[in-house]
């Protein structure tokens, strides 16, 4: 049977966690218009508090706040992944990857009769990183990590063909990796404060 203190503690761990996830959350929705580095190091670093928090202490959550902490987990994996992959795919290439109309990006082929001409290639990022990171912070949750390692492997056949050129590959790598670090870390998180 748990004390007073040591259910005054778990309460106290669990509004914190709630709020901080909550903040987290806000702050990236906040950054889906135009992702900061202020924004995203603040909300990146609320998740690893968090994160640390519930790796150190050994308090069990009730099952209610389970829940909450839950669907804010996998919200703050969804949504948070975007403005994050969009700020470090800037960072990776310092912004000169020009971005096409319809979510992809622009680069130049050159055609049969040596005149280069541009394309949009990896049309639908945004919509794939959303399906992404909600597969990979649902299979974390669940306690099937290894479902990350078929998301990945389905996400690289599917563009294949797309890439082609350095800077498509360059996106493709910085952006999965960054999106699926960010959904792995918030969930894992939450993961470990459930469970």
């Amino acid at each position: 049977m748990e004390s007073r203190a040591d259910i005054l503690i778990t309460t106290i761990v669990v509004i914190f966690l709630f709020a901080a996830l909550c903040a987290a959350l806000a702050l990236v929705t906040v950054a889906l218009r135009r992702p900061t580095t202020v924004l995203l190091t603040v909300a990146g670093g609320l998740v690893v508090l968090c994160f640390l928090i519930v790796s150190v202490l050994p308090y069990n959550v009730p099952l209610l706040f389970r829940a909450a902490l839950a669907i804010l987990g996998v919200a703050l994996s969804v949504l948070g992944g975007n403005p994050f992959s969009r700020w470090a795919l800037a960072a990776a290439d310092g912004g000169r990857t020009e971005e096409g109309t319809r979510g992809g990006i622009l680069v130049e082929l050159m055609a049969e009769r040596a005149q280069p001409r541009e394309e949009e290639i990896l049309r639908g990022g945004t919509a794939i990183g959303y399906l992404e990171r909600s597969a990979v912070a649902l299979s974390i949750l669940a306690g099937f990590p290894a479902v990350i390692a078929i998301i990945v492997a389905l996400k690289g056949i599917g563009r294949f063909t797309e890439l082609a050129t350095p800077a498509a590959r360059e996106r493709f790598i910085v952006g999965t990796l960054a999106s699926l670090l960010w959904a792995s870390t918030a969930a894992g998180m939450v993961w470990l404060a459930i469970w």
